[in-house]
């Protein structure tokens, strides 16, 4: 009995493997055919701004021949550019700043003391998830409009922030409620009190979280439309993605031009995504298992 249940088990183990072997197959096709799809796009747009109109018309998915960089070139020379890189620089900056600082703050308590309503002031935020910006565009304006702060870098980055901290606290309060008590308890016999220990111990144990809600502010910011066209359309804060809308509209004959800048003003965010993706996923991992 024991002879015939050992060659059951031998002969089914081969094929179990090959049946994972095959999800694992499926599975790779499947994400090498999502990367195909998000990736292509943003590579086509970038060669082909290397190209002529001309090659453009005549070849439309074929590769530069000969390579033209004046496209390029064109852009980085023009200053309205390099303004609108600043204005969004600075404001995609300023709202990470003000979203780690206030979505840590805000998930400390929320992780850590226990207070009438806590689990109701909770819900109140993650319901934040739901709210679409679109729904809330023309009270705030509105607001906005009453505190005269249309056109200004703060009348973007406070309604940036605010609609940007539900999510961040999601993602912060699970790494806060992992960090053991015994430490906090520690740090108390040691004669810290608790914006000590805020300060000096559990913003270093939740730095990836931090990295993590940092990026995804930096660069919702920088790809955000909406709000900059409601608040700082044609004053001296216009951002990339408005001035990509103008361009286009101001040079709507030549393609390779407007594919140039298109390609300049999504760089940065590409780029900085990249280099942060690892910490990204380590910060969303945690918060998982949190």
């Amino acid at each position: 009995m024991t002879a015939i249940d050992t060659r059951t088990e031998s002969g089914s183990a081969p094929g179990r493997k090959k049946k994972l072997s095959d999800v694992g197959a499926a599975a790779y096709f499947v994400a090498i055919l999502a990367a195909g799809f998000s990736i292509v796009p943003v590579l086509y747009i970038m060669y082909s701004a290397f190209r002529t109109n001309g090659q453009l018309s005549a070849s439309p998915a074929g590769l530069p021949d000969p390579f033209v960089w004046s496209n390029y070139s064109q852009v980085l020379g023009d200053s309205a550019f390099w303004q609108m890189m600043f204005a969004s620089t600075i404001i995609a900056l300023a709202t990470t700043i003000g979203v780690v600082f206030l979505g840590v703050m805000a998930a400390y308590p929320l992780a850590r003391y226990k207070f009438p309503g806590r689990e109701g002031l909770y819900t109140y935020f993650t319901a934040g998830l739901l709210f679409p910006i679109t729904v809330a565009a023309l009270p705030l304006y509105l607001i906005l409009l009453e505190l005269k702060l249309p056109g200004t870098p703060w009348g973007l980055v406070l309604p940036q922030v605010a609609f940007q901290l539900p999510v961040t606290i999601v993602i912060l309060r699970p790494f806060v409620q992992a960090i053991p008590r015994e430490l906090e308890e520690a740090a108390a016999i040691d004669g810290a009190g608790r914006v000590q220990f805020f300060f000096k111990i559990l913003l270093r144990l939740t730095t990836p979280a931090l990295v993590t809600v940092g990026v995804l502010a930096f660069v919702g910011s920088w790809n955000a439309y909406l709000l900059p066209l409601l608040v700082v359309q044609g004053s001296d804060w216009t951002t990339l993605p408005l001035g990509v809308a103008r361009f286009q509209s101001d040079h709507s004959q030549d393609t390779a031009l407007i594919l140039a800048f298109l390609s300049l003003a999504m760089l940065p965010a590409i780029l900085f995504f990249t280099m942060m993706e690892r910490k990204i996923v380590s910060g969303l991992s945690g918060a998982v298992k949190g």
